[in-house]
């Protein structure tokens, strides 16, 4: 029998809702940068000024902030993974442990600025038609 079976259940649910929600920011930040590239030949389709082959290249906020999504989700992973290994071992030990959250804290703090610029960003594509 696991010793502490029931702590090491809840950590392992843990990392896998973190990994979880990893794989949604990083599905995001795929759909955001393509939705750049959606909103630019829109932009060209109803300025009449159509570019045969639709070789347009993606830039712009749009598709840092798809690059940044993507990355701070791989970094999520990496986070919990890290987070996951450190806590069964503290569950394990003997000695009590207070471990600080500045990192999820952080990484929250990165999602509502980038959410925040993005609606900006939305907004603006909208109201200019660019």
């Amino acid at each position: 029998m696991i010793r502490n079976f029931s702590d090491h259940a809840a950590n392992e649910r843990t990392f896998l809702a973190w990994v979880r929600t990893a794989i949604a920011v990083m599905a995001f930040g795929f759909l955001v940068a393509k939705f750049n590239l959606f909103l630019k030949i829109a932009a060209q389709s109803l300025a009449g000024t159509r570019v045969p082959g639709i070789a347009l290249r993606g830039g712009g906020f749009g598709d840092v902030a798809g690059l940044v999504l993507i990355v701070s989700g791989t970094a999520m992973v990496a986070m919990a993974a890290l987070r996951f290994i450190r806590t069964g071992r503290a569950i394990d030990s003997p000695e009590l442990r207070d471990d600080g959250a500045r990192m999820d804290l952080a990484l929250a703090a990165l999602m509502v600025v980038l959410g925040i610029a993005l609606a900006l960003y939305v907004f603006r594509a909208l109201v200019t038609g660019v």
